[in-house]
């Protein structure tokens, strides 16, 4: 009866060892590892489950591979990125809001918001006319200055600031990512909001391609102060998002302790999710406090964040 286990722990352990090779090796892999690698913490759970059973089996070869496997798993969960401090005196402290109002359903939920949290730089992804419409009739004067792609459906969004803006080309993709440049305390900031194409099943080299383009504009600005923010449709467990990481950008959210904090899907968010919205910051910034904030109508939780922009050393 105890050997019963093998073989329910050998498939366990064969689906999971896909994954957890994709993540050792830097890779995203093919269908379906990167929707698996978005829920890379949850994966301990079926892997130690798998493990137990081996033990129980008293199957040598299944122990030694879920050590492995749970060990890998472990030693993956910790923060990815530097966390270090600028050296330089602070010069403006910034609250930076971004959120996926899904189809812009969510945007009526997201106007008191606003008005609670007084953001000074917001990012809105899946904000088509209506919720454009909406967002610059009410904070006409809270937030004179934006830069939109006006679409419908999933492709508009838009980026509304106190602070003065300067228009910048974006970034081209299947959805709207419009980029600017702000002017905060004498500093020129870029501002660049981030919609790839989510993961799916055959448009896996889209959304490669878009990250990628992200990550481009991230090793493009190295010298100037950048935030680039939204839904990146990727977690840190994904190779094409750490290439952003790596091109010299920090999430301010794992640098204000809340890296594995998840923002999607919303009903689940407080049981299992992923972190896939997200505010990446050049290491001109700091970052003291970061929330996940819950409005209705829509499969994101928005993200606010307190950050501080230093001058440079």
């Amino acid at each position: 009866m105890l050997r019963a286990g093998r073989w329910p722990a050998a498939v366990l352990l064969a689906a999971l060892s896909p994954v957890v090779g994709c993540r050792l090796a830097d890779s995203d892999g093919f269908t379906p590892v990167p929707q698996f690698l978005a829920f890379l913490p949850w994966l301990l759970a079926p892997t130690g489950f798998a493990l137990l059973l081996a033990l129980l089996a008293r199957w040598r070869v299944g122990t030694v591979w879920g050590i492995v496997l749970l060990g890998l798993l472990t030693w993956f969960i910790k923060p990815y990125g530097s966390g270090a401090e600028p050296d330089g005196p602070p010069l403006a402290e910034l609250k930076v809001l971004t959120s996926n109002v899904e189809f812009g359903r969510g945007a009526p939920s997201l106007v008191p918001l606003l008005h609670r949290e007084r953001p000074d730089i917001v990012f809105v992804e899946e904000c088509e006319y209506t919720c454009q419409d909406t967002l610059e009739g009410t904070f006409a004067v809270e937030y004179p200055y934006r830069r939109a792609v006006r679409a419908g459906g999933s492709q508009g969004s838009i980026i509304l600031s106190r602070f003065p803006l300067r228009p910048t080309d974006g970034v081209t993709g299947t959805m709207g990512m419009p980029g600017a440049v702000a002017e905060v305390r004498g500093e020129s900031v870029r501002l660049q909001l981030a919609h790839p194409m989510p993961p799916l099943p055959g448009q896996l080299d889209v959304w490669r391609r878009e990250l990628g383009r992200l990550r481009d504009v991230a090793a493009a600005d190295r010298g100037a102060p950048t935030i680039l923010a939204g839904d990146f449709n990727a977690s840190q467990d994904h190779a094409a998002f750490r290439g952003i990481l790596d091109a010299g950008l920090r999430d301010a959210a794992r640098l204000a302790g809340h890296d594995r904090t998840p923002s999607w899907p919303s009903r689940t968010a407080g049981v299992i999710g992923a972190q896939i919205d997200h505010v990446l910051v050049s290491r001109d910034f700091s970052a003291s406090r970061a929330r996940f904030l819950t409005p209705a109508d829509t499969d994101h939780r928005a993200l606010v964040v307190d950050i501080t922009l230093h001058q440079r050393g």
